[in-house]
């Protein structure tokens, strides 16, 4: 009787013990995503400074920037969705810099019936920030050039279809007036976070798998004493 119950008793045991672990570890991952999160928003919203002369994709990610120029009417438009609103595209820009430069300016979003409406232009001051959006992939359709239609912010096609930098700034203001374009400032919101859920997961089935056991094991005995 004793070896029929140690044997069943050790495996749930031990099986729970593996998922709790499991939910632990994933705790751990969300304390350590919570930081890294509290970081970029810390440098997100941080005073703006001036467009590094080469910036780096890495290490000037989210950096804040302040740039005056002209706003061109050379535009890509990207297709996106927003909630409660539905689709529409995101205005990609070149903006000449005072400075000479020529970049990319993501200057926010249109619904689709506005994607041929005029748009003001010319001088303007912008605040936002540095983004190279990891938008690429095999699942993602090559731009419908005819129908100026993109399905992704890949910045160095971007760059090239442009002809400016591959240094993308993405608004959260801009000095133009009456403009229709609603800026599609960069947050944290987009950014993954499913820790939380996947240690509930964890300690769920932790629970789950000691119920089994115990239901396995009351059976058992049940059976046990009836044999008798």
């Amino acid at each position: 009787m004793l070896k029929r119950v140690v044997f069943p008793l050790l495996f749930g045991l031990i099986g729970a013990a593996i998922l709790i672990a499991l939910g632990v570890w994933q705790m751990q991952r969300l304390t350590w995503k919570e930081a890294i999160l509290a970081d970029i928003q810390t440098r997100i919203t941080a005073p703006p400074v001036a467009v590094p002369a080469v910036p780096d994709p890495i290490a000037d990610k989210y950096l804040p920037v302040a740039i005056s120029g002209q706003i061109t009417d050379d535009e890509v438009h990207v297709l996106v969705s927003q909630k409660r609103i539905g689709a529409g595209y995101r205005i990609i820009a070149a903006f000449e810099a005072e400075d000479g430069r020529r970049l990319l300016l993501d200057r926010g979003f249109v619904k689709v019936d506005q994607k041929s409406a005029a748009r003001p232009t010319g001088a303007a001051q912008v605040i936002g920030n540095l983004h190279w959006p990891d938008e690429s992939g095999g699942s993602i359709p090559e731009p419908d050039l005819k129908a100026e239609i993109w399905f992704a912010r890949d910045v160095p096609a971007l760059a090239a279809h442009l002809n400016a930098e591959p240094v993308l700034i993405i608004a959260r203001e801009t000095s133009l007036s009456d403009d229709p374009v609603s800026p599609l400032p960069v947050d944290i919101a987009g950014i993954p976070n499913d820790h939380l859920q996947y240690a509930l997961t964890w300690f769920s089935l932790a629970v789950i798998w000691l119920i089994m056991t115990l239901s396995f094991l009351w059976r058992a005995r049940g059976a046990q004493k009836g044999s008798r």
